[in-house]
């Protein structure tokens, strides 16, 4: 059985990141745990888990940045951000239902995973937000990069590399990201009966007025009854999300149903209903059935989604709906991953990025979770590794198939 390490405090941390380096045990990186079978298997000697590195160490929300260690449940931030009318821009997924796995979410391994939700296409990713860190390198020493203000801008190269690193970089130890205001209202606008050609266009066209919308997903009738207890209006659902102070939202919505009328049936979701909606978008519910179906995300043009989609069901049984204006693909298989086909198809129809979040683990032995990399980035991803961990502790093997 693996050793089972959960530290503290930071130099508790190094101490045992410095043993393991001299003694070449190589170490499973976690926080909740709540992402477990996501990226390839890892096989290491021991499990160090930032679980114990918890609690808000400074927060200023006039300033609307927050610092907090690694191990702090996610719950807990959101918290103190709601008392504070704030919230993480990024609106991160919680993996725990679609990944069968238990346990609570780590700002940490939010940002280690760069999770990032719904309003990604236009409030950025979560390593859009992250300002600075903490961390402890192979060698076990403890560094700093980044700062608490958007304009300090030392070492924020390393802080956005370690964001979307899944540990294998570095132990994160603390972070401090910005927040923004949380909106005071928000709305829904819903388009019924629109297949999924038709659905992009519509998106495409309410993306570019000027009304700001924060929520562009499209969700065909295979799984629209899977929403809101099955209480969207009957057909395919193409959903926008307007939010902002009321006043404001009640004009752009009115803006919105203007342009949009002609295309298809429409009806308005309040601030309550559209909440539930977009955690559940957010959430991937649909998908969040109990078994270990292959589940991908792959990120495209916002315009190629529907025609990888189209071309992919000619020879493999998928199910999908659509989030970021038809950009981001959320794809489950019937059976085997088919990761290949996948690939190919897409790369196709314009290229992206695939990544396989979910299957047995049979499939993912045999499986890339990560889009393949050129092989001057896998060099210069293997120049990176040497550096901040020499001895290769960290995850071996998580990002790539060995």
């Amino acid at each position: 059985m693996s050793l089972l390490l959960v530290p503290t405090r930071e130099e508790e941390a190094a101490d045992m990141i410095r043993a393991a380096a001299e003694a070449k045990r190589s170490l499973a990186i976690s926080g909740g745990n709540t992402r477990s079978g996501f990226g390839q298997q890892v096989e290491a000697q021991g499990v160090l888990r930032s679980a114990g590195l918890s609690g808000i160490v400074a927060y200023d929300p006039a300033e609307m940045v927050l610092t907090a260690r690694a191990g702090t449940p996610v719950s807990e931030i959101e918290e103190a951000l709601a008392e504070n009318g704030q919230m993480l821009a990024f609106e991160p997924m919680d993996h725990r239902a679609v990944m069968g796995t238990v346990g609570e979410p780590t700002i940490g391994g939010i940002f280690a995973t760069n999770t990032s939700g719904p309003r990604r296409f236009v409030a950025g990713a979560a390593r859009d937000s992250l300002l600075g860190v903490r961390y402890i390198n192979g060698r076990g020493e403890v560094l700093r990069a980044g700062g608490r203000v958007m304009k300090n801008v030392t070492g924020l190269d390393l802080v956005k590399l370690l964001a979307g690193s899944f540990g294998t970089l570095g132990f994160l130890t603390e972070v401090t990201f910005r927040v923004l205001p949380r909106p005071q209202d928000q709305r829904t606008i819903i388009l019924s009966g629109l297949d999924d050609g038709e659905a992009a266009r519509a998106m495409a066209i309410a993306m570019s007025l000027s009304v700001e919308v924060s929520g562009a997903a499209h969700l065909p009738e295979s799984v629209r009854g899977r929403f809101l207890n099955g209480n969207l209006s009957d057909g395919p659902a193409t959903v926008l999300r307007l939010e902002g102070l009321a006043a404001s939202v009640a004009v752009r919505a009115q803006k919105l149903v203007a342009t949009l009328q002609s295309l298809a049936p429409i009806s308005q979701l309040e601030a309550e209903e559209s909440r539930v909606l977009w955690q559940e978008i957010r959430d991937v519910k649909p998908y969040a059935d109990g078994t270990m179906k292959p589940l991908w995300r792959v990120s495209v043009a916002p315009t190629s989604g529907f025609q990888l989609v189209a071309a992919l069901r000619l020879q493999a049984g998928i199910d999908c709906f659509y989030d970021w204006q038809g950009g981001l693909l959320w794809m489950r298989m019937e059976s085997e991953p088919e990761g290949e086909l996948v690939r190919h198809v897409m790369h196709q129809t314009g290229g992206g990025h695939a990544t396989l979040v979910r299957a047995s683990d049979d499939m993912r032995a045999t499986e890339n979770a990560f889009e393949p990399l050129p092989a001057a980035v896998l060099a210069l991803q293997a120049r990176v590794k040497q550096q901040l961990d020499p001895a290769g502790i960290f995850n071996p093997g998580k990002m790539a198939r060995s």
